[in-house]
């Protein structure tokens, strides 16, 4: 360059500069200035036992702060997604609570599945004053101003599973689930609303978290012939628990199995056909005949693949970004107090349909459903609640005191 005339060493330096500029514009925004941009944290199991469960939340999350983020973000600036992988782990999964919360800067939490994952990151969140927004349907004695349940109480799931099975398929029953928090309390409020309407117990039996061998519960299962079995069984277990079934020669005509762990992933996960005639209660399923869902199943597909499914915990981990985009709008700010006063105000036109937050203890109305697996991997809705159901974290049939008391005496029920 030293032998070229000053002229075109002067306009050779004037491109690279224009060039430098351009580049610095695409990286930080008009004008060679930052995007302002807000982060999120998400909380799932990528790895483990529960990933099979957990990863797909993760794509209805990101979803969910795409469509945000293309029509505008919230106040100006970018949602920001930082994912932590929980490695199906809870202790484990509340220390990358804190550090979203401490170091990353997030302004909300989404996440969790298990209840032993949410009990310890509850700790993190209300020591931190911060929000999570838990997705699952759950065992339900507790409530706090710090979470938003978009999953469902056990009012809106199990309990009016339990109640359309002895009503339709019989009085004999058999309860199997893994040996931690959601199965011991759901189980005490299953036999609590069947007893008091003369069903009959012939077995309970709960297995490790994780556990793989089904064979000896599959036999006890044969040997005592219920008219139908309430299964809480989650993650991978699923997959044994069915397949064990069906090597034992053991269909849906002969023993109705009815789930809270089993939706559209993890049929496509074991394969629709050994749950096939089976049965399971969410708030939301992939074929629910509306407008506003068909278009939230093609945005997915669209986006994640037309293989993908959708199922329930994803469509309340898109409602809890929805909810709290909208709440950060309304309000011009993050506050996480004003934006807590805010979403105990909040409705929603979900893809299931119209959802409130619950003033009082931050669940959502929402309807219950009650599907059949069907050999496609979709489910066919054989119950509806007329109604979005007013969400009961603690059932009314006991006081609040009682349940805690009873809950405290449950073995495997603690974190």
């Amino acid at each position: 360059m030293e032998n070229l005339p000053r002229g075109k060493i002067g306009l050779f330096v004037a491109i690279a500069v224009t060039v430098a500029a351009l580049f610095a514009a695409l990286l930080y925004g008009r004008y060679g200035q930052a995007k302002p941009v807000i982060k999120i944290g998400v909380l799932h199991s990528l790895t483990g036992a529960m990933a099979v469960s957990e990863t797909p939340l993760v794509d209805a999350v990101r979803l969910a702060v795409e469509e945000a983020n293309q029509s505008g973000g919230v106040n100006g600036a970018q949602i920001e997604m930082v994912v932590a992988d929980c490695r199906s782990d809870a202790a484990y999964c509340a220390q990358q609570a804190e550090k979203l919360i401490a170091r990353d800067g997030v302004r909300a939490l989404f996440g969790c599945w298990t209840s032993a994952c949410r009990k310890a990151v509850k700790t993190v969140v209300e020591k931190h004053h911060h929000l999570l927004f838990y997705p699952l349907q759950y065992e339900g004695l507790e409530q706090s101003p710090d979470i938003v349940y978009t999953g469902a109480a056990p009012n809106q799931h199990v309990i009016p599973m339990a109640l359309w099975a002895l009503q339709n398929k019989g009085k004999r029953f058999y309860l199997i689930g893994q040996d931690c928090i959601f199965p011991r309390t759901a189980n005490l409020m299953v036999k609590d609303v069947l007893f008091a309407r003369g069903g009959q117990l012939l077995g309970e039996r709960y297995v490790p978290p994780g556990a793989g061998d089904m064979v000896a519960a599959v036999e006890e299962i044969v040997a005592r012939r219920p008219d139908f079995v309430l299964n809480t069984l989650n993650g991978d277990s699923n997959l044994h628990f069915f397949r064990a079934l069906h090597e034992a020669g053991i269909s849906a005509a002969k023993l109705p199995v009815f789930s809270t762990g089993v939706a559209e992933v993890e049929l496509a996960a074991m394969g629709a056909g050994l749950m096939a005639g089976h049965y399971a209660a969410w708030n939301y399923f992939q074929s629910l005949d509306n407008a506003g869902n068909k278009a939230f199943v093609e945005r997915f597909k669209q986006r994640f693949g037309r293989a993908r499914v959708l199922d329930d915990p994803m469509e309340a981990s898109y409602i809890g970004v929805k909810l709290w985009v909208e709440a950060v709008r309304s309000q011009g700010a993050t506050d996480l107090a004003l934006i807590k006063t805010t979403l105990a105000h909040q409705t929603l036109v979900a893809p299931q349909g119209i959802v409130a937050v619950d003033f009082d203890n931050r669940h959502l109305w929402k309807k219950a459903y009650i599907g059949e697996a069907r050999a496609d991997g979709q489910f066919e809705i054989v119950w509806q609640s007329a109604n979005p159901v007013h969400p009961a974290p603690f059932p009314s049939f006991r006081n609040r005191a009682e349940w805690l008391a009873a809950q405290q005496l449950l073995p495997g029920a603690k974190p």
